[in-house]
């Protein structure tokens, strides 16, 4: 079975930062695009950033400047590096993996940005 599984959620302070795991397994990780993803109380699941089989990457206007996407092939590990939050950033956050046809889901770790 495919499993994703994120890592470093918790509490964080407005303007601290916070750095997310997703470790991949049973997958060819190389050939996936891999995202994050997050959903707020009361709002819709959304793209926070993208990153191709060949490292380029896309981000969420909101994100954009604060938020750095990138990927280990070698550990099957997809990261999120958030810094400069926002309580705004509050939410569940999603590792995706997708390929033409597959789409692999985490099950999310809380990100809670207060004071």
């Amino acid at each position: 079975q495919v499993q994703l599984v994120e890592f470093g959620g918790g509490l964080v302070q407005p303007g601290g930062s916070l750095r997310l795991s997703c470790v991949a397994s049973r997958i060819s990780f190389s050939i996936y695009a891999m995202g994050w993803y997050r959903q707020a109380p009361g709002k819709q699941r959304e793209l926070v950033a993208i990153i191709s089989r060949d490292r380029s990457t896309n981000y969420a206007d909101s994100v954009k400047g604060r938020f750095t996407i990138s990927r280990d092939n070698a550990e099957n590990t997809v990261y999120l590096q958030m810094n400069s939050l926002k309580p705004e950033d509050t939410a569940v956050y999603y590792c995706k993996a997708q390929y033409t046809g597959m789409e692999y889901w985490g099950k999310g770790t809380l990100v809670t940005v207060s004071s």
